[in-house]
């Protein structure tokens, strides 16, 4: 039977080159309840590539979401049955990726002007799995030359563009919709920029909810704080958070708080780095890239004392010959006693 999804959630967004399984086990010595999401992978690159290196995770990661973007249901049909043989707890599809490079290759944000293709995505996908089946996407898109010359409208912004999107997506009835309140500029803008130039409009996605209150819906865009996820979770089904979680990666051990019976982590940072040095060992063992792993957790000091130490000491060049776990226990030496013990 299909356990439906919790609800109020919070979730680490997806991010290219920040949320791989060394990420996510990092954010699981800080949170246990947050949904954490892999990176976005194509159906394209899962099918013709190196599939355990994509797709493999660790058990401590659950609950676990995977993010995938396509373009066509032929792509899902093939990309499906590798998936399968991984126990990921919820599978994503990306309808909100500003790359220019995505939209060109019809994924991304860029489906927000295809809403049928995007329905019929959303079912090939529930046909292969019995797991939670969600769609992320902005609150509407510019196209300009990304959208093919029969598109008549190069912008798709108002509210009535986003409920007709979803009155047709949800003809397939996906399990949540995870609203990013901005729009995405598809062309002359990063993604960086099209995380911070288009404006938030974040009572566009409270008037959806209020205007389909049997819709599931979670939003996502410019939370810094744990008060103003709480805000969310009371108006809505669920706040994902992204940056936050890479910048400032201590603030989040207030997460299970947030929910109902949960209760804040004091974990310290030096309890954090301890239980993350195993880890880091299991890397070397296996000869994987295990500077990289703890590159992650370059955030863990922001704001206080010890700060630049910190990043100097795991930003040290694997050509010095240190080992990564090595430079963990000298951040144990080194850094402010009181910092590393606070709770």
């Amino acid at each position: 039977m299909k356990k439906p999804i919790e609800a109020p959630r919070v979730s680490i967004a997806p991010m290219i080159d920040v949320t791989d399984k060394h990420f996510r086990y990092f954010m699981r010595l800080i949170t246990k309840k947050a949904l954490l999401y892999t990176e976005m992978l194509t159906c394209e690159g899962i099918f013709h590539g190196d599939s355990h290196r994509l797709l493999d995770f660790n058990e401590i990661e659950h609950p676990v979401a995977l993010q995938i973007a396509a373009s066509s249901t032929e792509q899902i049909k093939r990309a499906m049955p590798i998936i399968n043989k991984w126990n990921y707890d919820e599978i994503n599809l990306n309808a909100g990726c500003p790359s220019d490079r995505v939209s060109g290759n019809l994924m991304g944000a860029c489906l927000m002007a295809y809403p049928d293709l995007v329905r019929d995505m959303i079912k090939t996908i529930k046909e292969f799995t019995d797991k939670p089946v969600t769609l992320k996407h902005r609150i509407g898109i510019e196209g300009r030359n990304i959208l093919p010359a029969s598109f008549k409208r190069t912008l798709l912004d108002t509210y009535e563009d986003m409920d007709n999107f979803i009155s047709i997506v949800d003809e397939a009835r996906p399990d949540s919709y995870i609203i990013h309140a901005r729009i995405a500029i598809l062309e002359g803008l990063s993604p960086k920029e099209n995380r911070e130039i288009p404006p938030l409009r974040y009572e566009e996605v409270y008037r959806l909810k209020d205007e389909h209150p049997e819709l599931n819906i979670e939003i996502n865009g410019g939370f810094k704080n744990l008060e103003a996820m709480k805000v969310q979770m009371a108006l809505l089904d669920g706040v994902m958070i992204g940056r936050l979680a890479k910048d400032n990666p201590f603030l989040l051990r207030g997460i299970d708080a947030l929910y109902e019976g949960g209760s804040f982590n004091y974990i310290s940072r030096r309890e954090i780095i301890e239980e993350y040095i195993p880890y880091i060992e299991s890397l070397e063992a296996s000869r994987e890239n295990s500077y990289m792993a703890i590159k992650h957790m370059d955030g863990l000091f922001t704001g206080v004392r010890g700060s630049k130490k910190w990043k100097q000491i795991i930003n040290t060049s694997a050509s010095q010959g240190i080992k990564a776990s090595e430079l963990l226990r000298l951040s144990l030496r080194e850094l402010p006693k009181d910092i590393l013990d606070e709770r």
